[in-house]
């Protein structure tokens, strides 16, 4: 994948992404593990710090790695000049988790000229599926993409 540098001082989401400078990944504390090719993966040490009220993994918790996980699959097969928005998103629990390495794995399944669609499937250290999750984004150009 080449990565090219915006206009601006600031770095490109895709270099943002490969560096884990990405504030919600420090927030949540998931990190990119590889991301090219219309593929990327993300893995997140859960624990008690992202427990719902009933001391289970917060269903948030894994939308945000599998949006990331999708997000940075299909931000993969981008062009310099093009950045996207995810428009829908859907995710299906299988297992409650209360603490496990997970690991979500995003996959671009089709990308056409302006809308792709995306899988994730995120499991744990016994490669147990816990979530499947899938997302349409919009390619953006020109100026609807400038400042993304």
């Amino acid at each position: 994948m080449t990565i090219t540098q915006p206009t601006s001082s600031r770095p490109d989401f895709r270099e943002r992404a490969k560096a884990n400078e990405v504030p919600v990944a420090r927030l949540i504390g998931f990190e990119a593990e590889k991301i090219g090719e219309g593929r990327a993966a993300v893995v997140l040490a859960a624990g008690p710090q992202h427990a719902n009220p009933m001391g289970t993994l917060h269903g948030g918790i894994l939308c945000d790695i599998a949006d990331a996980a999708m997000g940075m699959a299909f931000a993969s097969t981008l062009g310099p000049d093009e950045s996207f928005t995810t428009v829908e998103l859907k995710i299906n629990f299988f297992r409650p988790v209360w603490q496990a390495q997970l690991r979500a794995e995003g996959v671009v399944v089709q990308r056409g000229r302006s809308i792709g669609y995306v899988e994730c499937t995120i499991t744990d250290e016994q490669r147990r599926v816990i979530a499947r999750a899938s997302s349409t984004c919009m390619v953006l150009r020109g100026d609807i993409a400038a400042g993304r």
